[in-house]
């Protein structure tokens, strides 16, 4: 009897030990989560920024001098010289430098001063910017040196301006006009067109 005791607890403990290898017992699963990160520095370099930016040259500057309605009084008229940079950054400052230029591109008389006693800020044009400067002049009203018949001096077509960093930009004058007192236009200084 002992023997067939021993037998069966042989039985019972191959029958516990299958049973646990059967997967009758608990299993865990461990799940590990990683994070990668990436960094990515970007450096951008801007040329010609407010500090930097080179005197404006002829040759990247497009422009206009074209009348302002309803500027017209006491024999003064105001046209605007609108410039606009199609180059890199650059800057103006001050009144323009500019002659008047008849039909055929010959020089006429020009004297231009500036207007008023204002300071003269300097005005940065990025690529596509524009800035301005306002005329007001005499195209009908005679003075010392000007015909005093007929026409004062003769239409001018053109206002071609040298700016400061070189070269020469030629604006249309819209619509042509004559500038009495000999060619005397007074600017204001540059500012940013709004």
């Amino acid at each position: 009897m002992a023997g067939r005791r021993a037998a069966a607890g042989l039985v019972l403990a191959a029958v516990g030990l299958t049973a646990a290898g059967c997967g009758l017992g608990s299993t865990k699963t461990v799940t590990a989560t990683r994070t990668h990160t990436v960094t990515t520095i970007r450096t951008v370099t801007t040329t010609g920024s407010g500090a930097s930016a080179k005197p404006c040259e002829g040759g990247q500057l497009t422009g206009t001098f074209a009348l302002l309605p309803g500027s017209a009084g006491a024999g003064q008229i105001e046209y605007a010289l609108t410039v606009k940079n199609t180059g890199s950054p650059c800057s103006l400052r001050g009144i323009p430098r500019a002659t008047l230029l008849g039909v055929s591109g010959a020089a006429l008389p020009t004297h231009v001063r500036a207007a008023g006693t204002g300071g003269a800020r300097r005005v940065v044009l990025q690529h596509g910017a524009s800035a301005v400067a306002d005329a007001r002049f005499s195209p009908s009203v005679p003075g010392e040196g000007d015909s005093q018949s007929g026409i004062c001096q003769p239409t001018a077509h053109t206002l071609q301006v040298t700016p400061t960093g070189g070269g020469l930009m030629d604006a249309a004058i819209k619509p042509p006009t004559s500038v009495c007192e000999q060619g005397t236009l007074e600017f204001e200084a540059f500012d940013y067109a709004g």
